[in-house]
C-alpha cells in the first residue's frame, strides 16, 4: 500500500502565491507518475499537472504559466508551485500517485482545501 500525504493548501487573495507539497509512503517499488488534481464545488475532477518517471511533465492548459510540478525521486515527493492565483482556481487539491507497491495501482491522498479570494 501507498500513502500519500499533502500539505500546502490555505487562503490567498488573488494574484498570490502557494505552494503544494506530497509525500508518498508505504512499501514502494516505483512511482511511474506522480501529481495533482484538483475538484471544484459541483464539477469533475480535473487534471492540474503530473510529472512522469524520466521528468517528462502534463500540465493543464488552463494553469500553463501559472503552474509548475516538480518532482523529487529520492524523497518520493511531489510539489505544486502555484503563482499568480485567481478565484477560479479555488478546489480541492488531490495528490494522485501510479505506483508499484508489489501491486500496481492508483493512489490518492486525502485532498487540502485552495482557496483564492478575489
Amino acid at each position: 500500500q501507498v500513502q500519500l500525504v499533502e500539505s500546502g493548501g490555505g487562503l490567498v487573495q488573488a494574484g498570490g502565491s502557494l505552494r503544494l507539497s506530497c509525500v508518498a509512503s508505504g512499501s514502494i517499488f516505483s512511482i511511474n507518475s506522480m501529481g495533482w488534481y484538483r475538484q471544484a464545488p459541483g464539477k469533475q475532477r480535473e487534471l492540474v499537472a503530473v510529472g512522469f518517471a524520466g521528468g517528462r511533465t502534463n500540465t493543464a492548459d488552463s494553469v500553463k504559466g501559472r503552474f509548475t510540478v516538480s518532482r523529487d525521486y529520492a524523497k518520493n515527493m511531489v510539489t505544486l508551485q502555484m503563482n499568480d492565483l485567481k478565484p477560479e482556481d479555488t478546489a480541492v487539491y488531490y495528490c494522485n500517485a501510479y505506483a508499484d507497491s508489489g501491486m500496481i495501482g492508483n493512489y490518492w491522498g486525502q485532498g487540502t482545501q485552495v482557496t483564492v479570494s478575489s
